[in-house]
């Protein structure tokens, strides 16, 4: 049964996909297969989430600090997932560990830079 309550569409970007594939990847050869599962589980849950209660995020901090609030993020701990609201969508653009440099992904990412 479909739920109800979903009224956005969720797309990952081909970046925030890559960004999966590689945070599963980097926990399965560092630590161990089991891990990595759990952690692409739990960041699907939270992406997943976006479809009910998108405006949710805070706005990061390295954005703002820009003047830019067109971005939202949401977490599980230390991974972040930075996405926009658009009409009826939520496009996530980047799903990267938090200890990163994100002021530099974010531009890179986000800004072109």
């Amino acid at each position: 049964m479909a739920d109800r309550r979903a009224k956005f569409e969720v797309l990952l970007t081909e970046g925030a996909e890559q960004d999966l594939e590689a945070i599963h990847d980097y926990i399965a050869d560092f630590d161990c297969v089991a891990n990595a599962n759990y952690v692409l589980d739990q960041l699907m849950a939270v992406v997943d989430s976006l479809s009910r209660f998108p405006e949710r995020g805070s706005y990061p901090k390295e954005l703002v600090a820009l003047g830019i609030k067109e971005y939202r993020q949401t977490s599980f701990k230390p991974y972040r997932v930075i996405y926009r609201v658009i009409d009826s969508q939520v496009v996530i653009y980047l799903i990267a560990d938090g200890r990163r440099d994100m002021q530099s992904v974010l531009a890179r990412r986000l800004l072109g830079a």
